[in-house]
This record gives C-alpha cells, structure tokens and sequence, in this order.
C-alpha cells in the first residue's frame, strides 16, 4: 500500500492495518473467536441506497465510533465494536454511531426538502431503525480458502435484527437490548419502554430507546418524561390500568412529549384491548411479538 492510500485511512482502519501487519489480528480463512460485542442493525426504506450521498456518511459515521461494518444487506448495515480491536467503551461508541447517523439522516432530510421546494416536488423523508445489542458473539473469518468474510454470528446479532425491526412500533429510532442500555445508561438520554419476547427467542428482554446525548439526560423535562414512563410501565404491568392511563395523560401535558407520543399510543391502545379481554393469571407484562 502506497503512503498516499495509507494516510487516507482513518484511524480505526490504521489501527487495523496496523494488527495484521504485525501479526496480531490474523487474515486466514475459518479462523474465529467468541467475544463480546455490542452489534448494530441500521435499516432503512429502499429509497435510500438510490441516494448516493446516504451511504457514505452513515458509514463513516460507524468507523469514526470504531466500529466494523460487516456487511451492507439491501438497505441495511450490520457493524459491530470491539473487534477486530478490543474496545472499552464498545457499547457506548456504539450508542454514539447510531445518533451520528441520525444526524447524518437530519442533515440529508434538510437538504433533500430544500430541494423538493426548489423544484416543486413532494418531499419524502428518509427514515431510519437502529437495533443494538450486547452479548457474547462468534466473530472472524468466515469462509473457506477460495474465499471469506471477516463477520459476525450468535442469538446478539438476531436480537438486534429484531429491536431494529420494532423501532418505528416506539416512535424511536434508536433500540437498545438491556445489556447495552445499562452500560451506556449514564451517558445517554435513554428510557425505557418495554419488555418483549421476540420471535424465534424464549427469553423476554428488556427493551430501551436512545432518545439523545448527556445533554437531553441531564435536562429536567426528559427527566420528567423519564419517571413518568417509569410510572406508566409500573401501573401497565400491575393491571393498574386507570393509574397508568393517568401517567399518560400527564406525560402528554409536558413539553417535549411529542417524542413519546408513539410509544404512549401504543399503550393506550393495549390497554384498551385488555380492558375488553383482560390478560391471563400467568401474565407479567410481557409483550409477544409474533413478526420479527
């Protein structure tokens, strides 16, 4: 590699470089590790890929936060932290890529109406779901001599997979499985706001949204949006249907609540269904998702 290809790089991918030179991250074929990793799926609607800018900075958006991008499926990346290079802090740089790419989306969506304005056509925003997960994963190089992949496999990634699929159910974008929400959660503005069982899963999670940085965490009225989500997702799971009808009213008065307002229709409307037909003795919350 030339030294001009090489001072192109960007630090990760130095780094990287770097490794394999030195023998330290190997490239032979059907070599694996178990690891933990924090996991991403960003997927979007098909429009996407025909604009050409998108790609590009959502992608450098996940090497900037030290990520791997394993692969691009249709309209979708799945990309992963903490390897090839050990991470520290993988769940929250990953926390961090996902609202990069927001921002990058943002950005775009602004351009792309001024445009529509200019030359009297319809806008259509882009819109984007990222699912990130954290767990012990097989990662390396998957193939054969002729040829591999350095990728991903386990029960995290298919996780993600799902909480990406469920994010626009939320109104969030951005959905995070438990193990990477509590690690990240000192960091982020991030809420709770369900707990599922997904298809293909036994296990129920607990599912988090990101709903911005240390900034939004830290002021009050997300604070106060927070507890009361808290209060709905108590009453909801003790049958106590008034009470958490009641949080959510409140939770609607407050300014700001108009980025909860998915989610708070979604309870409303599932507690509308289990006044009609109340759930079972065995129920504890649980939320059955039958589509992935």
């Amino acid at each position: 590699m030339s030294a001009a290809s090489a001072s192109s790089l960007m630090p990760m991918q130095a780094q990287i470089l770097e490794s394999v030179i030195a023998g330290d991250v190997l490239v032979e074929p059907n070599y694996a590790v178990v690891i933990e990793l924090a996991v991403a799926l960003l997927l979007g609607i098909a429009v996407i890929w025909l604009t050409p800018t998108l790609p590009a900075p959502l992608s450098n958006a996940i090497l900037e936060r030290k990520g791997t991008i394993d692969k691009y499926m249709g309209d979708a990346i799945l990309a992963f932290w903490n390897a090839p290079l050990d991470d520290a802090v993988h769940q929250i740089n990953a926390c961090e890529a996902a609202l990069d790419m927001l921002d990058c989306i943002e950005a775009l969506n602004r351009e792309r109406e001024r445009e529509a304005k200019e030359s009297g056509k319809a806008f259509l925003p882009l819109n984007v779901g990222v699912g990130l997960n954290t767990g012990t994963c097989v990662v390396g190089n998957m193939g054969s001599d002729l040829r591999f992949d350095y990728s991903v496999l386990g029960d995290t990634v298919n996780l993600a997979s799902r909480l990406e699929g469920q994010s626009k159910a939320y109104g969030f974008p951005i959905l995070n499985a438990s193990a990477t929400a509590l690690a990240a959660k000192d960091k982020f503005a991030i809420v709770e706001v369900d707990f599922i069982a997904v298809k293909g899963r036994t296990e129920p999670e607990v599912v988090y949204a990101v709903a911005g940085r240390a900034d939004m965490a830290r002021s009050e009225n997300f604070q106060q949006l927070r507890q009361l989500m808290v209060d709905i997702l108590a009453s909801y799971r003790a049958r106590d249907w008034h009470r958490a009808l009641e949080a959510i009213q409140r939770a609607r008065s407050l300014e700001g609540a108009d980025r909860f307002a998915t989610v708070m229709d979604l309870y409303e409307a599932r507690i509308s269904a289990f006044r009609v037909e109340p759930p079972g003795e065995g129920w504890n919350g649980v939320a059955v998702l039958l589509r992935k």
